[in-house]
């Protein structure tokens, strides 16, 4: 009797996905909270036919040559710029992606981070657990949404469950992308698309949701910073690479920024040989206002079970003889 093809798991997952993987493979599992050293996993990819893999990983022509047998990369993500698909697609080794989970949790996530550095949510916190706090005090008056523009970055399925979810907090909105939308979904929205100058000249709140390509990477640089209207906030839940962090980090400083708020950030971007190493120890100063999650975007528990559910189905569908039904590639 001939073995199960082999899966490899590359980062920890819930049990109800070994558990759906089970009757279908051979398994091995990082069951740490921690990236395998890449050696490491070119060692477990060897005999591999398939892989699940996510955000950390780096899926090049140099492991794809260490993974000879491999039929299907399962990636449990939405963006895949770390993955090098046109030497998956000359190997006839199936991508598969999540496309769409991701974005209401991130949504979601993006509208608590404004309210948290408007508000001054963290300062606030500290207070209390300070023991200082007395009782009110005329102190920490910050800025709210209501009566405020909010000018999104990116249009797409991120940037509209945004714009749908700020419906009703009597802000204007507005937006920018290089695709225009229906007039129907701009109506829907009640949102206005407009080029990039005049968002960041008119905005209160620049909220980035931008996918990472060649043309968005470095999108908000020292100019157009300084082209934001003074006193502006930004929030960045799309790319960490999409905003230079050192040239916000100088707009903070010089106080022409009120405030940067973050979910992602440059050194996560992977695929890119000259992303930087950690977060600029600069932007990490207390002193400036700040608020910074650890890539929360979709970390809701159904919905990371839901994400790694979809890409176990499409390594599935392959393992059996199909093609996968969330396809990057075509084999």
């Amino acid at each position: 009797m001939s073995q199960k093809p082999l899966c490899v798991v590359t980062h920890w997952v819930h049990p109800e996905i070994i558990n759906y993987l089970e009757p279908h493979c051979r398994l091995v599992v990082n069951k740490t909270r921690e990236t395998w050293p890449r050696q490491i996993l070119f060692d477990h990819l060897k005999e591999a036919d398939a892989a699940m893999m996510f955000m950390p990983d780096w899926v090049d022509a140099e492991l794809l040559d260490n993974a000879p047998r491999l039929k299907i990369v399962g990636a449990a993500l939405k963006g895949y710029d770390n993955f090098d698909v046109d030497a998956l697609t000359s190997r006839g080794v199936w991508l598969s992606y999540v496309p769409d989970l991701l974005t209401i949790p991130t949504a979601e996530l993006t509208i608590a981070l404004m309210l948290a550095l408007g508000r001054h949510v963290l300062p606030g916190d500290k207070r209390v657990r300070s023991g200082a706090f007395e009782g009110w005090r005329p102190i920490f008056y910050g800025q709210g949404l209501h009566g405020s523009t909010v000018g999104i970055i990116g249009l797409g399925r991120l940037g509209q469950a945004v714009a749908q979810r700020l419906a009703g907090w009597g802000v204007k909105l507005i937006g920018y992308d290089i695709a225009e939308l229906p007039d129907e979904r701009k109506r829907e929205l009640a949102l206005a698309q407009t080029d990039m100058p005049t968002l960041l000249a008119t905005a209160d709140w620049v909220v980035c949701v931008s996918p990472l390509t060649p043309e968005s990477k470095g999108l908000l640089g020292a100019a157009e910073l300084a082209a934001m209207k003074p006193g502006a906030f930004l929030v960045n839940t799309g790319r960490g690479s999409c905003v230079d962090e050192e040239a916000v980090t100088e707009a903070l400083e010089k106080g022409h920024l009120a405030g940067y708020a973050a979910d992602v950030f440059a050194f996560e971007d992977w695929g890119l040989a000259d992303r930087p190493r950690d977060v600029p120890e600069a932007l990490r100063d207390p002193g400036l206002r700040t608020v910074f999650t650890p890539h929360l975007g979709s970390a809701v528990e159904q919905v990371r079970i839901d994400i790694a559910m979809e890409a176990a189905r499409n390594i599935v569908d392959v393992l059996c003889g199909k093609a996968p039904r969330n396809p990057v590639n075509t084999i």
